[in-house]
């Protein structure tokens, strides 16, 4: 089965609400999808999210990089993976994104052409269904506490409180509300349960997305104290390794990088420096889903914690592409983000369900969502009206 087109799509897609960051508002998303046929009329589909202050690349940009890529990939053997990534190496440096999309793209086609699920590909199934990080972000003390306890309510039992929005010592005082609200929760949860109070039953993070100088950051882990956090993520810039080992030396709270992990040496060097625990693992920002699976293997043999994410405002296929490979790691001990909930419209008929807070791997042929390319060529044609 040999590749015989590849077809790049960028597309806009309305969210249910922005999603605040620090130095970022995403309003509306921007994905590139890649549909690739195969001579024996099979079809595969892959996305990655624009992220130009995390992989460096815009819509147009990885639109430019997949048409320059194209020409090496034609004829070749659809399930030759690391074939593909290397024709791709070499011929253009860097651009994660466009090579996840891509490589995303063979591996759902290999799965639906084998009858297979995409996590079938890498390996035995580790883990079945999983909690979802609920994302929870403002300035509004209150209100997000309103929004955790809702989320508790559905069945969340993981999530991600972002920083680096306010003060230092704002966002202390409002992470330890929120940590010490959500692990009360658990803990009566216990109680009605009749299970043992060894340990709470969630998991609470902070993610900063490099929004704190190296003081700040510090002012922060001194702030929240011993409120039960689970890790703090990427908490100042992402080239700033000694910033990072100075606060990982400064906290018992685990230290996670998610901005400054883009391949297996960036993983190996925040250990050796003492930087991170843990990491948040991208397809976007390793190249695909190859590229992820080795990075959770690698974490598992230096002891690293691992949450595999999506970037915010990926859709259902994305999204299901985290889970096959969240399914298949090594370990998962900081857990799976999904964001196509996040959303307006998604590009299926049928997008992945997270229910009660969790989700379960499809065992569907490949990635196991059938894209409607009714409402993504709609969506492309209203893109390129605004581009």
């Amino acid at each position: 089965m040999k590749i015989k087109t590849i077809e790049a799509i960028a597309v806009r897609l309305p969210m249910k609400k922005p999603v605040q960051m620090a130095g970022e508002t995403v309003a509306q998303a921007e994905n590139v999808f890649v549909r690739v046929e195969s001579d024996a009329g099979a079809v595969g589909w892959g996305e990655a999210a624009a992220a130009p202050t995390m992989t460096g690349e815009t819509i147009a940009g990885m639109m430019a990089a997949i048409e320059l890529m194209r020409p090496k990939l034609f004829g070749r053997a659809a399930y030759d993976f690391a074939g593909a990534a290397a024709a791709m190496d070499a011929q253009l440096y860097g651009n994660s994104g466009a090579k996840a999309a891509i490589d995303m793209a063979l591996h759902d086609l290999v799965g639906r052409a084998s009858e297979r699920p995409v996590y079938a590909l890498f390996g035995a199934k580790q883990r079945n269904r999983m909690p979802v990080l609920a994302v929870i972000g403002s300035e509004d003390a209150a209100a997000d506490l309103r929004e955790a306890q809702a989320r508790w309510n559905a069945g969340y039992r993981a999530f991600k409180i972002k920083v680096g929005l306010g003060s230092p010592e704002a966002d202390a005082v409002r992470t330890m509300m929120l940590c010490q609200a959500l692990k009360g929760q658990a803990l009566e949860g216990q109680a009605l349960e009749g299970q043992a109070q060894g340990g709470a039953r969630c998991l609470v993070s902070a993610d900063a997305n490099q929004g704190f100088s190296v003081d700040g950051a510090l002012t922060f882990v001194r702030g929240i104290g011993d409120c039960g956090l689970d890790f703090f993520e990427q908490p100042v810039s992402a080239h700033d390794l000694d910033g990072m080992s100075r606060i990982a030396a400064a906290t018992k709270v685990p230290i996670g990088a998610d901005e400054g992990i883009h391949s297996l040496d960036d993983i190996a060097r925040h250990h050796e420096r003492k930087a991170a625990r843990g990491v948040s693992l991208k397809a976007i920002k390793l190249g695909g889903l190859s590229g992820l699976f080795a990075a959770s293997r690698l974490c598992e043999q230096l002891g690293m914690q691992v949450n595999i994410s999506c970037k915010t405002g990926e859709t259902s296929l994305a999204s299901a592409a985290a889970v096959h490979l969240a399914a298949v790691a090594p370990a998962l001990a900081w857990g799976l983000t999904v964001t196509s909930s996040g959303l307006a419209e998604d590009v299926t008929a049928a997008p992945l369900r997270v229910d009660a807070g969790h989700v379960e791997v499809p065992e569907r042929p490949g990635l196991g969502i059938d894209v409607d390319e009714h409402r993504l060529r709609r969506r492309q044609q209203e893109f390129k009206r605004v581009a």
